[in-house]
């Protein structure tokens, strides 16, 4: 192997670090030129910007405005989608053992087979009806953003709100589950 004396040229460390003292000195330099020299005002506290004495605050007898009651349609349409959400809910709770049993049959086999192909079905299935227990909960989101931009009392509409997101949050914990018997 030859050496070529120009590609393997190691520098000596002496001129690196010459180069680290220059650099150092320049950046100095840069920096000193950024200090202030007296032409721009101070920022330090003027004696107009202390604090002294104390401030009573003004007492009013004002009170903040309360919202409106929730209006009536509204309200009425609250009972109706906690109503399908747990009718969903109760159709998911139906299909469960089923499920259950398809992903323990399906859980050992390949792919390829036929039970782990029913399991997916019965997982599929659920997804479904767990979307159908959602729906409720996007319209319920979307009444309570409506009634809050209207200056509604918002609180029936977050007790049905958090009703369905319970049954919801079930629903999630048991596929959860269900999924992690079997290999995908």
């Amino acid at each position: 192997m030859m050496r070529d004396g120009n590609h393997n040229r190691q520098f000596p460390a002496c001129d690196r670090g010459t180069a680290r003292v220059s650099l150092t000195l320049v950046l100095a330099a840069l920096v000193a030129g950024c200090a202030s020299d007296g032409r721009y005002p101070s920022l330090a506290l003027r004696d107009a910007e202390r604090a002294e004495g104390s401030f009573e605050p003004v007492t009013t007898d004002i009170q903040a405005p309360r919202p409106a009651p929730l209006a009536t349609a509204a309200e009425n349409r609250l009972g109706g989608l906690v109503a399908t959400a747990r009718e969903s809910h109760a159709a998911f709770r139906a299909a469960v053992p089923s499920a259950r049993r398809a992903v323990a049959a399906g859980a050992n086999g390949g792919v390829t087979s036929d039970a782990w192909a029913a399991a997916q079905v019965a997982l599929a299935d659920l997804d479904s009806k767990r979307s159908a227990t959602s729906v409720p909960l996007g319209d319920l989101d979307i009444l309570y953003v409506d009634s809050t931009l209207a200056f509604q009392e918002i609180e029936q509409v977050a007790q049905a709100r958090d009703i369905v997101i319970a049954l919801v949050a079930e629903e999630d914990r048991i596929l959860q589950e269900l999924r992690a018997r079997i290999r995908l």
